[in-house]
């Protein structure tokens, strides 16, 4: 873990912790504009509140331990067997079976990068070995350095896109690191919990040549771009042993019947939503970069539905953070990511009138500061 200080609002870790924000600035939870969770601005698609109203009957029931309707749905959508998936509850738990189930001695983690890849190692006993990003290459590590990393480790985890930068490797990249996996005789695991914002025909994935790679893992999350983080629901896509060792791993009903039947509406959603979603990110995207940067921010160009910058010299995260949670709005500090700043946050892509109230709120700190 990194020694840098306390954090003023993350104290789990994690944006989205509107609790401790409600307690930290006085201010009722509702009273708050998130922007330091990654969710999607649309809200869940249609059907899926009405859905969990008519089914909450179901709630006396025991939800399906082996999740065979929606891995079903999954396994149709990403054309694959549903013995090479596995559902979790949330991303985070899939990680974590991960580690359980292949009981790695040493993980290679690629910062700045999620907390949890190496909080969860440090959990479960393994060792942590690092690399790092840098600005030049908007906070990518180079590939014969994540190469080197695989060879003297048992497992590594890389976000594709990574958080908190919102970039991608190339795919011949990622090819050349799921190859290097197979001759080193090491895990990688491709964190794709954003991928979903990005264009298909912009996406790096290995998802439809991954069995040519049976040492590659790919994991991702339902929660983001369908905005149902309180139901929390992922999933891992792998070869059936690992499924299997991780599903020797996982507590019986850990993912509850709500969040399946969730689930199965947002596979059901349709292409609009997905279409809708996808346009709103990417003009929003554009629109608050350009708004960031006309503020004196240093921001990075990123892919998927946040935004990682650093502040002007004349003001840290910190400082950032409490004044904008004074008026309401919430961001998240990246000072704590091992390899980045006092100065860098990150900021969510939300709709159009949140985006300017935000750059307001923002502008009106940042003059304040300056002064």
């Amino acid at each position: 873990m990194s020694d840098k200080r306390q954090p003023l609002i993350e104290v789990y870790g994690h944006g989205g912790d509107v609790e401790t924000a409600a307690s930290t600035f006085g201010q009722p939870v509702s009273a708050f504009l998130d922007y330091s969770a990654n969710i999607n601005p649309l809200g869940p698609p249609q059907g899926v509140i009405t859905a969990l109203q008519e089914g909450l009957g179901a709630v006396i029931r025991y939800p399906d331990p082996g999740h065979r309707s929606f891995k079903g749905m999954l396994a149709e959508e990403l054309r694959t067997d549903a013995q090479r998936i596995l559902v979790g509850n949330g991303a985070a738990e899939c990680m974590a079976l991960l580690l359980m189930g292949l009981q790695p001695r040493t993980v290679g983690v690629v910062d700045p990068c999620f907390s949890e890849y190496r909080e969860l190692s440090v959990k479960f006993g393994s060792d942590i070995r690092s690399v790092c990003g840098c600005p030049e290459r908007d906070w990518r590590a180079d590939k014969t350095e994540i190469v080197a990393l695989l060879a003297r480790t048992d497992l590594v985890f890389l976000g594709q896109p990574n958080n908190p930068n919102g970039v991608q490797y190339s795919l011949e990249d990622i090819r050349d690191m799921a190859s290097a996996a197979e001759q080193e005789g090491t895990w990688l695991v491709l964190d794709e919990a954003f991928i979903d914002f990005i264009p298909l025909e912009d996406r790096r994935t290995l998802m439809p040549e991954l069995h040519q790679y049976p040492r590659t893992v790919i994991v991702r999350s339902m929660t983001k771009f369908y905005a149902i983080p309180g139901l929390r629901l992922g999933y891992t896509i792998a070869h059936p042993d690992v499924i299997q060792a991780m599903a020797g791993k996982q507590v019986t009903w850990s993912v509850n019947g709500l969040a399946l039947l969730a689930g199965e509406v947002c596979l059901r959603s349709g292409r609009d939503y997905e279409q809708n979603t996808l346009q709103l990110i990417h003009e929003e995207r554009v629109k608050l970069m350009q708004g960031l940067q006309a503020l004196g921010l240093d921001v990075t160009p990123g892919e998927a539905n946040f935004l990682l910058m650093e502040l002007p010299q004349h003001m840290d995260a910190e400082s950032f953070q409490r004044e904008m949670g004074r008026r309401g709005v919430l961001v998240r500090s990246c000072a704590m990511y091992p390899g980045l700043g006092e100065r860098h946050i990150r900021l969510a892509v939300k709709d159009a009138k949140s985006n300017d109230r935000m750059l307001t709120m923002a502008a009106e700190v940042l003059l304040k500061s300056s002064g």
